[in-house]
């Protein structure tokens, strides 16, 4: 049976309105002014009659030339990944220590699922607790005194400090799912969505039980609802900043007002990055699994979208405004998830733990035979997890932009020096003033069937030079 959202039916004009794409104009002007308030010297965004937009240079690239970094609109970290790295909800560089990094892993790892301790991972990531299990306890592969002395910091490890991270910085709201290497990055946070989203004391949810909900389902699930929450908690601050702006104005000017659509159109200009993207529903785009076979593909998008009905249910019991309910309505909310599922990019941010632990290992005798005494139990500990970076997925505004070529001609790639969660977009191949920027949404190697399969996904069949010259 098909779910119903009565808020689709009751408001299809404004849903409609909102899903419009831009126009050229509209797109060139949103673009100019975000490529100038980032400072992003040498590229354009500019309307194309295949695709809608793309990114051209504005300026020449030599091969490996940095092109952009790009600061994402919305991102989260997996939650799988929260037990292996502790990193800033907004800016997502690593926090803490060398010693709180691995002390926190080793204790969090030692607990298996957080579940087991009163959801250690989530809500106490830095208020440890002792837990009554003893077979928790004897997963440890060290004593759990080393492990807290460590995670508490009371332990300090050799050459850490060649290491410094930020200092944790604690959640406005007071909740203990968020932390943050700066109070500029907690605010930051806190005025774009977190104060809507945050299961604190200090949460302007409507029901923070019902948050946790919502929360805990995705988790469960699928954590793209969480980046769909965190959009529309931004466009509903947006809206409401506005609106108060407008009333201050009005008051000023002693303006009487007929009310109409004038709110709207205020939570139209809320929207106006979001409506920036390209979208389809997302249960329309979604990939199909390798697992289902094609005659049982209705049924799967239709499971898909029941998903997504339910995530939305629960939203709206903790965070729906009155003001602004076409956002809640499930065409949107099904959009917004679509739009993350064509767009978006992995968020990769590598840590320091293993740079700490190759500085160790390139440390020359005999110091490396006094250091490892030390050291070598907590990397026998760690395994071959010692590594792990942090992990997640963000929609960036401008390198979502670019489109699709099987010979692209520029890459993400992390360098060194990157730290933080920014798209990082590198030349891979000398780039010419006025030649468009693309980069390959797939493993550009693969043969010319497969490439096609994987790019319908997206919606389009690429005619890029190297599929003309291989198509059969």
């Amino acid at each position: 049976m098909e779910v119903v959202c009565p808020i689709d039916a009751q408001f299809s004009e404004q849903i409609a309105v909102l899903l419009e794409p831009p126009s050229p104009l509209q797109l060139q002007e949103y673009f100019d002014e975000l490529i100038t308030s980032k400072q992003c010297n040498g590229i354009q965004v500019k309307p194309t009659n295949d695709y809608g937009k793309g990114v051209y240079a504005d300026m020449e690239f030599e091969e490996d030339d940095l092109i952009l970094k790009d600061q994402m609109l919305f991102g989260v970290q997996h939650s799988s990944n929260k037990i292996d790295c502790l990193v800033c909800s907004f800016c997502f560089q690593f926090i803490g220590s060398i010693e709180l990094q691995i002390g926190r892993k080793l204790y969090l790892q030692g607990l298996g699922s957080p579940k087991d301790c009163s959801d250690l991972a989530s809500k106490d990531q830095l208020e440890f607790q002792h837990c009554s299990s003893t077979t928790s306890r004897n997963r440890f592969q060290l004593p759990t005194e080393s492990v807290e002395s460590l995670m508490h910091e009371k332990l300090a490890l050799p050459y850490s400090k060649k290491f410094p991270l930020p200092s944790v910085i604690n959640c406005l709201g007071g909740c203990r799912d968020a932390y943050y290497c700066s109070k500029s990055c907690a605010h930051a946070d806190w005025d774009l969505c977190h104060s809507i989203l945050c299961t604190g004391d200090g949460s302007k949810s409507l029901s923070k039980k019902a948050l946790s909900r919502f929360i805990e389902h995705a988790n469960e699930t699928n954590d793209i609802f969480l980046l769909a929450a965190k959009a529309i908690s931004s466009t509903i601050l947006k809206y409401r900043k506005l609106k108060a702006a407008h009333n201050k104005e009005k008051e000023k000017n002693h303006i009487a007002e007929v009310l109409g659509n004038h709110n709207f159109s205020l939570l139209l200009n809320a929207w106006k990055p979001l409506s920036m993207g390209y979208k389809r529903r997302w249960w329309d785009c979604i990939a199909l699994p390798d697992d289902v076979d094609t005659c049982d593909e209705a049924a799967f998008r239709m499971q898909i979208r029941q998903l997504a009905f339910e995530s939305l249910e629960l939203l709206k019991e903790a965070i729906i405004d009155e003001e602004c309910l076409p956002l809640f309505s499930l065409e949107i909310f099904g959009h917004i998830i679509g739009m993350f599922e064509l767009n978006n990019l992995d968020l990769v941010v590598a840590s320091p733990v293993e740079d700490y632990f190759l500085y160790i290992d390139d440390l020359p005798e005999p110091k490396k035979k006094e250091v490892d005494e030390i050291t070598q139990p907590f990397l026998d500990a760690l395994g071959e997890d010692y590594s792990v970076c942090c992990q997640g997925t963000a929609f960036f505004p401008l390198q979502s932009c670019m489109n699709h070529s099987c010979c692209p001609t520029a890459k993400a790639f992390k360098r060194d020096e990157d730290r933080d969660g920014q798209a990082t977009i590198l030349a891979s191949t000398p780039i010419k003033k006025g030649e468009e920027i693309t980069i390959s949404y797939i493993d550009e190697d693969l043969p010319f069937e497969e490439r096609q399969a994987l790019l319908a996904d997206y919606g389009f069949r690429c005619k890029c030079n190297k599929c003309i010259q291989e198509q059969p």
